[in-house]
């Protein structure tokens, strides 16, 4: 007779349930850590559309194959995972984590539960079976306080990776080279730490801008380190395409001419299509030859691999379940695991819509009772319905994003489109600058003496580009065109290059030099051109006209960018001089806005 084994492991934190979740629910990092196996996965698709995901592993003498069931959980408050084996020593194993808010924190039960197959599982469960969790689970609750206030970095501990012979001499010579660059920003050694000591669930795919929040400091910075880190050889860097469900990486490349413009993902039975504003996303990697990552993985189904899915529920035929659930105000997506239509929401107000799975729609009912969450199945098959937050893949560095940063265009300037590709950009932000007077300068001081001082003012434009998140796509003659991924870096950085040019104006001999200076954002199409990404369409048109109607020293704004609700917030500040021109290529008279040249350091952010 096969009997359950279980063991329940209960704790007190003084942290908040949202830290405890991080750490617990990560059963990447937890599988690691009490030396499960890693596995690979084979999506097998049913005719009704659902997928089915068979897992296989070695564990020392067993060959292990088992299916990997949908993972009940609400975010922040429980989890339900549950393995249902077809070869091995176990029949089933399921593992639970129950989280509760109480006055001074939270309280954590964790439950592990195994069915054996046959002797070998009994005796397994009956010796060393719970051993590793055991003394993982002590070392996560021993290390929760200091996780929780941010004396470490994570509340596992493991031993450290086997690096490639050598490894040591190679990575101090690699961190000094990196240190050299103006791209370390004194983060090289938390970089090679974090790649070189860090567990593989942790670095097979490194974001730069979660090492951002992890380590606070800027977006940038992260960014920059990672890059050069990439060109010295300390990491590898790959280019994914996300899904536009699971979020995860289905189809990569080393190269961003490489990419494939469309892929299936198996895990969600869907094909989506290459987008540079939303999946496409540069992640790095220790370098293969200091330290090879098993690209297998952990788990693929727990929480913390999709933690844009704050509710996902199991749900029969006919049925309905409520749960408790605190989801913040916002945009959410709900649909269910199996392919099917889904519903996007924008909630502010009241309690939770019902979420209503009908046979051909996805439904937000009447609202529940606060602090709840109710889900029905209306159609005649098993379903797992889904709320998921609509913030894209918030850690993931894309495409579009990148490549408006300095240093990527400067590291890595070979990373273009194939020729007669095309992106589409949703948003981006152009900057178009001139020299006013240019030609007069010329004919004044001469060719040679022109050219040192336009020169010069190229270096205090591009400074300014770059310390804003910006990257100069190109020179025109006296002119430049810079590429923002936020409104709020183009506008800063224009303020920055009219007070950076008055004061070098102060500090060198000659005549003064007058920037004009036009800015737009909207929709674009990245190509290809002269062997470096740029940018063109009706927005990149706009911008290098409008740019004609500033008289020096001022910023020129055009509508579409005073719409952004930051810079809203921030131009109320001052009074915009509105103005109508005929712009060539326009059939209509387009209306701007002009940042008087009196009113700039109003804008200067406290």
């Amino acid at each position: 007779m096969s009997t359950e084994k279980s063991r329940t492991w209960s704790w007190e934190f003084d942290s908040p349930p949202k830290v405890v979740w991080t750490a617990l629910a990560n059963t990447q990092r937890f599988n690691e850590a009490i030396g499960a196996p890693t596995y690979k996965v084979e999506e097998l698709p049913q005719s009704d559309g659902s997928v089915i995901s068979i897992a296989r592993a070695r564990k020392g003498p067993f060959d292990l194959e088992w299916e990997e069931a949908v993972v009940d959980r609400v975010f922040n408050r429980w989890f339900h995972q549950r393995r249902i084996f077809l070869k091995g020593p176990l029949k089933t194993l399921n593992s639970w984590l129950k989280i509760t808010q109480t006055e001074k924190g939270c309280r954590a039960e964790f439950t592990i539960a195994a069915t054996p197959s046959g002797m070998m599982g009994r005796l397994i469960l009956a010796t060393r079976f719970f051993s590793g969790p055991d003394r993982v689970l002590n070392q996560l609750a021993a290390n929760m306080k200091s996780f929780a206030d941010g004396t470490v970095e994570t509340p596992y501990e493991v031993p450290p990776p086997t690096l490639a012979l050598g490894s040591e001499a190679r990575i101090r010579d690699l961190k000094e080279a990196i240190d050299q660059s103006p791209f370390s920003h004194g983060l090289t050694q938390r970089l090679a730490d974090f790649a070189f000591k860090r567990q593989d669930a942790d670095v097979s795919q490194i974001r730069p801008l979660a090492l951002a929040r992890l380590w606070n400091v800027p977006a940038r910075h992260a960014v920059e380190v990672c890059l050069q880190a990439a060109k010295q050889g300390l990491l590898g860097l790959r280019w994914h395409l996300l899904c536009p469900h699971c979020q995860g990486g289905k189809g990569e490349s080393a190269s961003l001419d490489q990419l494939p413009v469309g892929e299936h993902c198996n895990s969600c039975n869907i094909d989506f299509d290459r987008e540079y504003s939303g999946n496409v996303e540069l992640a790095f990697h220790p370098a293969a030859a200091i330290r090879p990552v098993e690209t297998a993985a952990f788990c693929t189904a727990g929480p913390m691999v999709t933690p844009h899915v704050v509710v996902q529920i199991s749900l029969k035929p006919g049925e309905t379940r409520t749960v408790t659930a605190e989801l913040a105000h916002g945009s959410y997506r709900l649909r269910t695991v199996e392919p099917g239509p889904s519903h996007i929401i924008d909630w502010h107000s009241g309690g939770f819509p019902e979420v209503i799975a009908n046979v051909d729609s996805m439904e937000a009912g009447a609202p529940v009772d606060s602090g709840k969450i109710t889900l029905t199945n209306r159609t005649g098959r098993r379903l797992a319905l889904v709320i998921e937050e609509r913030g894209w893949a918030r850690d993931a560095l894309t495409a579009d994003r990148v490549t408006t940063y300095q240093a990527f265009r400067d590291l890595f300037s070979r990373e273009v489109l194939r020729p007669g590709d095309t992106g589409d950009i949703d948003h981006v932000t152009l900057m178009f600058t001139d020299l006013k007077g240019s030609t007069a300068l010329y004919n004044r001081v001469g060719d040679p003496e022109a050219y040192a001082q336009v020169r010069d003012h190229f270096s205090v434009l591009g400074t300014a580009v770059r310390e804003n998140n910006g990257a100069v796509v190109k020179t025109i003659g006296d002119a430049i065109m810079a590429a923002f991924a936020n409104p709020l870096d183009g506008l800063a950085a224009a303020i920055q290059i009219q007070n950076d040019m008055k004061a070098h104006n102060s500090t060198t001999e000659g005549e003064p030099l007058i920037i004009k200076i036009g800015l737009n954002t909207g929709r674009c199409i990245a190509v290809t051109l002269n062997d470096r990404l740029d940018y063109y369409g009706a927005t990149a048109n706009l911008t290098a006209r409008l740019e004609s109607q500033s008289q020096g020293g001022d910023i020129i704004l055009s509508e579409s960018l005073t719409h952004d609700a930051a810079i809203c917030d921030r131009l109320t500040k001052i009074t915009l001089e509105k103005g109508m021109a005929e712009l060539k290529g326009f059939a209509d008279s387009i209306p701007y806005f002009r940042v008087l040249a009196d009113d700039i350091n109003k804008l200067v952010d406290d």
